[in-house]
């Protein structure tokens, strides 16, 4: 029965033009591929083929005129993206990824014939799920300063896959290691998305008592499968 080993993972982390993951193009995508040899970071520049919108811009700091003069054409980073991920699940790793259902729905939405084939570990849903009467927001900042763990450089998509890492690390090694270690990586995965649906649905339904808008309330994990 394998577990979680966060010593063998794939991070990934994509900044875009929207926080809509029906509506967004990549502008970086991080890959960092973590084992036995070390992490080795590869991040991509590319050119999303729209305008970046300010409020965009304001959050990973790369403009559309930046992205044109030195970004790689929008296909080639999705396919680079999408390929590496495949061959890190036939490889036997596990693909850690923040808010899966983010980015995941984003390489989905722009390419459809990609599918979640192998492992994902979420370190936003472990820490939603698993710790949910914590005040205070859930970004990956907060979550890092929470674990103790170092981000370098907020919203730049390597440090942001590398902060994922070792906060996936701390939870499977120290918060959390008795409930995560002794699920097996298909049971991690069901554990998750259940988990995910059901914090989900109670917020939604809590939301609809209060008579306030729920519509854009998601609940499918580790990809949304339409539009919330």
């Amino acid at each position: 029965m394998n577990s979680f080993d966060p010593t063998k993972v794939l991070s990934f982390d994509l900044e875009t033009t929207s926080a809509d993951p029906f509506e967004a193009r990549i502008v970086t995508s991080a890959l960092v591929r973590i084992d036995a040899q070390g992490a080795h970071p590869t991040e991509l520049l590319a050119n999303p083929g729209v305008p970046i919108p300010e409020a965009a811009s304001k959050v990973h700091g790369i403009s559309t005129e930046y992205a044109r003069e030195h970004g790689k054409p929008h296909e080639e980073v999705l396919r680079t993206t999408i390929d590496a991920i495949r061959r890190a699940w036939e490889e036997g790793y596990t693909l850690v990824v923040y808010n899966a259902a983010y980015d995941l729905t984003v390489l989905n939405q722009l390419e459809p014939s990609f599918y979640v084939t192998g492992p994902v570990f979420d370190p936003f849903v472990i820490d939603k799920v698993l710790d949910p009467y914590r005040k205070g927001k859930r970004t990956l900042s907060d979550v890092c300063e929470h674990y103790q763990v170092r981000i370098d450089n907020a919203h730049e998509a390597t440090s942001d896959a590398l902060a994922a890492a070792r906060v996936a690390w701390k939870q499977a090694k120290h918060n959390y290691a008795d409930q995560i270690g002794a699920m097996s990586l298909e049971e991690l995965m069901e554990f998750q998305a259940v988990k995910y649906f059901e914090a989900q649905q109670g917020f939604k339904e809590y939301l609809d008592k209060q008579q306030r808008d729920s519509s854009n309330v998601n609940t499918s994990w580790p990809m949304q499968s339409a539009r919330a």
